[in-house]
């Protein structure tokens, strides 16, 4: 897999470029500031773009920017953003508009080397990848709802999609048959108002793009 990498900190982009590197990945390019992110996407069009929302000259949301810019010229390119912060509005932009292959992950989710490494390979493949912390705090915020009408088990079904789980690890992770799956997520659904699917990043879009409404 062919990975760009964008990050500022220099002992955080030479640490992903070993990680990645060991992993069997091709690091095709890096860029340090926001100005360079775009052109250096375009160029190499790579498999995967890794960015830092934060980068000079600014220190704001220059690598999302680039991001957003960059999926406008190339929609299918997969990008898997890195944050410092669970950042609720960064969030929103890049997912609320429904795209395929998106990931936010905390920076702290880099040193759990095989979930960070599961993560990429999921946005990637076109799925979506949210780091459990961020899926909390979305969902913690959204209290006009009907998230309110889920159960507990419901909730949990919830959080585990969001991060982009399919109905097998669901099952494993909370001890429970895929049948029970299959039928918690129809009833996450209808309570939602979302057309029951239960067919890979669609379905976890679907709930997205309402958590980020």
């Amino acid at each position: 897999m062919r990975v760009v990498i964008a990050e500022d900190n220099a002992l955080l982009r030479e640490g992903l470029i070993l990680l990645l590197t060991s992993a069997g990945h091709e690091v095709a390019g890096v860029a340090a500031t926001g100005p360079e992110v775009l052109p250096l996407l375009l160029e190499h069009r790579p498999d995967v773009a890794v960015l830092d929302v934060r980068m000079p000259p600014g220190f704001r949301d220059e690598g999302l920017r680039a991001a957003l810019a960059a999926r406008k010229e190339l929609p299918e390119l997969p990008v898997l953003v890195l944050s410092q912060y669970v950042e609720e509005t960064y969030a929103a932009e890049l997912l609320g508009g429904g795209a395929q292959g998106v990931g936010y992950l905390l920076k702290d989710r880099i040193g759990r080397v095989d979930e960070f490494l599961d993560a990429l390979d999921r946005v990637a493949a076109g799925g979506t990848a949210l780091d459990p912390e961020v899926v909390t705090e979305l969902m913690s915020r959204r209290r006009d709802d009907p998230l309110q009408a889920l159960t507990p088990r419901e909730r949990e079904v919830l959080e585990l999609m969001a991060q982009g789980h399919g109905n097998a690890t669901i099952a494993e992770s909370l001890v429970v048959t895929e049948r029970s799956v299959h039928k918690h997520i129809g009833n996450v659904f209808a309570k939602l108002g979302l057309p029951p699917s239960d067919s890979g990043h669609r379905r976890v879009l679907a709930v997205l793009a309402y958590l980020n409404a």
